[in-house]
């Protein structure tokens, strides 16, 4: 089985950060949400992944190889953003006709039961019931629970349960058939090709597809999502610590601390993921993302998310700012 996973959004929902760095690279809870798909894969035995990159997409690929140097992996440009449809159209010259691929969405972590979902009789796609179906594709389904339509953010829903972002597709040519009709045909909506119109025409010409409940989604598009989601997360994963490196601090767990990183006179947490080589003095942080190489010094920071390579001193804020930023607010 080949995964197909599309980087190549802008992030406009998260600038000014994905001014300068792709979304799939924000970390989350100690490490780029990007490497919490590729290594949930590589836990499951998936071995040969296709990146669909554009924005930065040259930051998402010397990621890649600098951490999984030895994963089979190809690389797909997508110079125009024009939708996930036509994004996993454009794989279809690399992946060998009678494929079963795996499409996960790459600003999407899952909590899911992966052997059972791979071992799906049928093509199977991730669902989750939702309070407001309007702002996501859901999925209707018949009385013996098989998926009978898919519609891209209905404005009356027929369904709660929404798509997120977890597609496992044993018809993959019937796939690339019913992206490639939709765009000979010039068949949009909101001027982007949905990869859910083109599942929609694949049910239409009888392919049957199960809906697979997952147990947690987290979809990283905004701050404070975003923040939530590292709160999440820092709960479930083992913390490292950097003893050495922490000079008459206060520590309310969970907290991740990077390498290198020297935190003095500071109480730091809860929900709170500091990057490498970062510097932190008189300082109270919670529910935050700090970024690496970057200083913080004299200030009180709340639901902030900040970027690398940047320096604050003074005052209690909640901030939402970019890599390579200064800011005085004394």
């Amino acid at each position: 089985m080949i995964a197909i996973i599309p980087v190549a959004g802008a992030g406009t929902q998260l600038r000014p950060h994905t001014y300068t760095q792709p979304k799939s690279l924000i970390p989350v809870a100690g490490k780029p949400i990007l490497a919490f798909i590729v290594d949930q894969l590589l836990e499951n035995d998936i071995r040969e992944f296709v990146f669909v990159i554009g924005y930065l997409g040259e930051k998402i690929k010397e990621y890649l190889d600098e951490t999984y140097p030895n994963i089979k992996k190809s690389y797909v440009v997508q110079e125009n953003r024009e939708g996930i449809g036509h994004a996993i159209w454009l794989t279809k010259k690399i992946i060998p006709k009678n494929s079963e691929v795996l499409i996960v969405l790459g600003d999407t972590i899952l909590d899911v039961d992966w052997k059972s979902f791979l071992q799906s009789k049928n093509s199977a796609l991730g669902v989750k019931k939702v309070n407001d179906p309007r702002k996501f594709g859901v999925a209707v389904f018949d009385e013996n629970d098989n998926i009978i339509q898919v519609i891209e953010k209905p404005t009356i829903p027929k369904s709660n349960m929404a798509l997120v972002g977890l597609y496992k597709i044993k018809e993959f040519d019937s796939l690339i058939k019913c992206i490639d009709y939709n765009i000979k045909n010039n068949i949009r909506n909101k001027n982007e090709f949905y990869l859910t119109d083109a599942l929609q025409g694949m049910i239409v010409r009888g392919i049957k597809m199960e809906g697979f409940k997952v147990d947690n989604w987290y979809d990283c598009g905004q701050k404070e999502i975003l923040l939530k989601t590292n709160a999440l997360l820092l709960k479930k994963r083992r913390q490292p610590t950097y003893k050495k490196n922490l000079h008459n601090c206060i520590i309310n767990p969970p907290v991740f601390i990077g390498k290198n990183t020297v935190i003095k006179n500071s109480i730091i947490g809860p929900n709170v993921t500091i990057g490498d080589d970062t510097s932190i003095c008189d300082a109270i942080i919670r529910d935050s993302i700090i970024g690496n190489y970057t200083k913080l010094n004299d200030v009180v920071l709340f639901n902030s998310l900040v970027g690398s390579d940047s320096l604050i001193w003074g005052s209690s804020q909640s901030l939402n700012i970019g890599d390579n930023t200064e800011l005085d607010l004394r």
